[in-house]
């Protein structure tokens, strides 16, 4: 029988790389797809694939990026791939206010680019998962569990493209149909986070402030809530929408919220760091109580000009239809990122 073939976009980043593991078990070919940078960038990725030699039988890497249409469609024209999987993205919210027109055409146009390919390509068997944020909700009214009707209220560029790329899902599913599927993942986080998000920048800060290699963690709205799961747990969740009978969209979260604060609490109690917060709003600090020094401060440039206060997610379409739940806590989270950084920080 002739083996699947999985095409993923995004490869090198934290989903990707748990992602291409998790299929390569299942018996998959993987095809990895990594933009070109001055400086390597495919760290999350080398313990599966020998960027010397350029060898593994169930693995290949390109170079391409999701601003590039003709590429886009060669590479999908030449490989076949039973699945594509679009992870890739102009992903950090922060910066989208920076960058608006990049997050615009990588995040919103570049999930037009793969999905014209697929269709321009006859390649009518293929599945496509295209990932979604909770983002795109932004704007609750009400603090309550979010599902699929849920209707979308963005707050930053990142969000706004992600809608677009979310409708453009639909709309070839509907108008042409593909097998496109929408995983409109709640925030998830693992040993591999990038530097610059806010779970990783706690953890790897206090960590440091422990050991005594950081003075000070400065952070911005320590109110924002969310609903934190397990990188490991959403990639499986991404394959199995692929495998569901018919092309769906379908949340994935935990169902439980947590405030910045309280993610902060959760990592210094674990480190033993006893904490005192004092202050509020933009003066709020934390004072390491065994010396009475500020380890953690509010900085204003790390706000966004519109915040989403509350995101939880309610995955029971998911769970019922599925068969997926979580099987990490956002206490085995926390454990699984404190031991990495204490390995390598």
């Amino acid at each position: 029988m002739k083996k699947k073939s999985a095409l993923i976009f995004g490869v090198t980043g934290q989903d990707g790389s748990y992602l291409a593991e998790f299929l390569i078990k299942k018996g998959y070919m993987v095809h990895g797809v990594k933009r070109r940078s001055s400086s390597p960038n495919t760290e999350r990725i080398d313990h599966i694939f020998d960027s010397i030699n350029f060898k593994n039988k169930d693995f290949n890497l390109y170079y391409g990026d999701l601003a590039d249409g003709s590429n886009i469609f060669k590479l999908i024209n030449s490989i076949k791939p039973s699945e594509v999987y679009n992870l890739a993205a102009q992903s950090h919210v922060k910066i989208s206010f920076d960058i608006p027109e990049y997050t615009s055409d990588i995040t919103g146009l570049g999930t037009l680019r793969i999905l014209e390919s697929i269709r321009a390509s006859g390649l009518k068997k293929t599945k496509y998962y295209q990932a979604s944020s909770s983002e795109m909700f932004g704007k609750v009214l009400k603090k309550k569990s979010i599902n699929e009707i849920t209707p979308f209220h963005p707050r930053s560029m990142y969000g706004v493209s992600k809608v677009f790329a979310y409708h453009t899902t639909v709309h070839y599913r509907e108008a042409y149909g593909l097998y496109a599927s929408n995983g409109i993942l709640f925030n998830h986080e693992s040993p591999r986070r990038g530097a610059n998000f806010v779970t990783k920048k706690i953890v790897q800060g206090l960590v440091r402030i422990k050991k005594g290699k950081q003075k000070k963690l400065s952070l911005g709205n320590l109110y924002a809530i969310r609903d934190w799961g397990h990188a490991k747990d959403y990639v499986e969740s991404m394959w199995k929408i692929l495998q569901y009978k018919k092309p769906d969209d379908w949340i994935i979260a935990t169902n439980k919220e947590k405030s910045v604060k309280s993610f902060i609490n959760l990592v210094a109690k674990k480190l033993k760091l006893n904490l005192e917060w004092k202050g509020q709003g933009i003066n709020e600090v934390a004072i390491d109580k065994k010396n009475n020094k500020i380890v953690i401060d509010v900085n204003k440039k790390f706000f966004r000009p519109t915040e989403v206060e509350y995101l939880k997610g309610n995955y029971k379409k998911a769970k019922t239809l599925l068969k997926w739940k979580p099987k990490h806590n956002i206490e085995t989270l926390i454990d699984d990122m404190i031991n990495y950084e204490i390995k390598n920080s």
